[in-house]
């Protein structure tokens, strides 16, 4: 089964024909439900036998198709200073893709 290690958004997955992962939302597109999606920088390629190691990335590409896109759960963050009585606070939610990667290579 092939396998590779795929960069976006700033952070590195690992990725395999079938697998399913939740990245960030990308700002080059707006993705809906259904679109396919491609990802170029993948830094490191499996296929059983060789491995392929990117410098820094190798020349393959990983594609799929977005199965959900919206915004994960609330996130509180809040600021206390002692004595002064002084708070604030925010709530944070994050735009995501869920998409389900259909072929490495």
């Amino acid at each position: 089964m092939n396998t590779a290690v795929i960069k976006t958004g700033g952070k590195q997955y690992v990725v395999e024909e079938g697998s399913t992962i939740s990245i960030e939302k990308r700002s080059d597109k707006d993705y809906q439900t259904g679109d396919a999606i491609s990802f170029d920088e993948v830094l490191l390629m499996d296929d059983g036998a060789k491995v392929q190691l990117g410098t820094p990335t190798v020349k393959a590409t990983v594609s799929g198709t977005v199965l959900e896109a919206g915004k994960g759960k609330k996130v509180i963050v809040e600021r206390f200073k002692n004595k002064t009585r002084q708070h604030t606070k925010k709530g944070h939610r994050q735009h995501f893709l869920k998409v389900k990667v259909e072929k490495v290579g």
